[in-house]
């Protein structure tokens, strides 16, 4: 193998092509992006770069500079058109490069709202790119009606981040409660709560009707019949996985690109890893939206490449910053039975059992819990409910 190209450049792509070099790969690698932007940070998207706490620069993975260093070829802003399997080739806007083995990290995209409810009015915005944050920010001013719809992490943390600054916030999640999709109702009280201490309007139940406006958005009609003016609109609404390149080369796709355990895909020589790869978990399908995976699975199907041959096994983790809160992650909570929570001061975590089987934890502002929980759940150990509960608990002591 003497020639790698890897499509995406973004968290999964700059890691894979960082570890063939360190690994010691020293043949020629490309690395194609349809952004003109080196690889960079997507969470502070929505947090610290929309609110200024963080420059362009800032966000990038790594200097541009270190590409050339590693001898890494990048095609930036140059977007891939078709995969030749046949004669190992991919074709872009502007060329066609061979490839030996090829990585797909293409990602996710954002679900937009329907161009029939309005939603390819001006001023109605997603959250994925640099691109969409630039060009919404200007129109976070103190006294904007915003509408977000959706709510979901990306949808409150950009609801957090128009708060601070001073605008009339309105969000509306269809589901029950906000964060229904991925957390349990004790989660989504304390967030609910932190956010209308904050002025945020949630509305839960509700729906959007439609978007109204010439050209421009300039209102919303909801599903309980409310019409609200808007300045402008942010659909929060999740994403899906980037596969339309996978599918149309005749790859298999099952909620993502489908890989075996070492991230293969179905054709031997392709791979494939981040947000849009789907690997075998517990006799069924996993596919995992966040950084640590991005990482994690990048990195050993830049290993497999050069022969490991190493099972990904997942150790899901993911945060989120709202206000003065972080919240902190650590596995997964499907098939919980109960909620056991832990109080210390403003510090508080919901752990989620199944049985006497701790699943995952829900850490706000309480490193110390989330830290000590996610070795628990990477060593398989279930601590007594009723140990983890009383915050006289020595929680180190219960890795021993």
């Amino acid at each position: 193998m003497q020639n790698v190209v890897v499509i995406g450049a973004g968290q999964a792509g700059a890691s894979l092509v960082a570890r063939l070099r360190v690994q010691g790969f020293d043949g020629q690698i490309a690395l194609v992006g349809d952004e003109p932007i080196a690889p960079y940070q997507r969470p502070p998207l929505s947090k610290a770069y929309l609110i200024g706490d963080m420059t362009r620069d800032r966000l990038l993975l790594r200097p541009e500079s270190f590409y050339a260093d590693q001898n890494v070829t990048l095609h930036l802003g140059d977007s891939v058109t078709a995969i030749d399997r046949d004669a190992r080739e991919i074709v872009t806007r502007k060329t066609r490069m061979p490839y030996d083995a090829l990585a797909l990290t293409t990602g996710s995209v954002p679900r937009l709202l329907p161009a029939g409810i309005g939603g390819n009015l001006d001023g109605v915005f997603a959250v994925r790119t640099l691109a969409d944050v630039d060009a919404m920010a200007p129109r976070f001013t103190a006294g904007a009606r915003v509408l977000i719809v959706g709510g979901g992490y990306i949808g409150l943390e950009a609801a957090a981040v128009a708060a601070k600054l001073g605008l009339r916030v309105t969000l509306i999640e269809m589901s029950e409660r906000i964060l229904q999709r991925v957390a349990a109702p004790e989660t989504s009280d304390y967030f609910r709560d932190l956010h209308s201490r904050n002025g945020v309007d949630i509305r839960e139940g509700i729906g959007l009707t439609r978007l109204t406006g010439d050209g421009a958005v300039s209102g919303a009609d909801l599903s309980d019949g409310t019409q609200l003016p808007v300045d402008f609109v942010i659909a929060g609404v999740g994403i899906t996985p980037a596969t339309t390149l996978a599918e149309a080369a005749g790859l298999e796709v099952d909620n993502g690109i489908k890989t075996d355990a070492q991230g293969r895909t179905s054709d031997p020589a392709i791979w494939a890893a981040g947000d849009c790869a789907s690997f075998p978990h517990k006799g069924g399908r996993m596919r995992l939206e966040s950084v640590g995976n991005a990482i994690d699975q990048a990195e050993l199907v830049a290993d497999n490449m050069l022969g490991a041959g190493k099972d990904y096994t997942a150790a899901p983790w993911f945060w989120s910053d709202q206000y003065d809160v972080k919240l902190q992650i650590a596995g997964l909570n499907t098939g919980y039975d109960r909620i056991v929570t832990r109080r210390v001061g403003d510090a508080v975590s919901f752990w989620y059992y199944a049985g006497d089987t701790l699943l995952a934890l829900d850490a706000m502002n309480d490193p110390r819990s989330y830290m000590v929980g996610k070795r628990l759940i990477e060593m398989g150990r279930s601590p007594d409910p009723a140990a983890v509960a009383d915050p006289n608990t020595n929680l180190k002591g219960l890795l021993k």
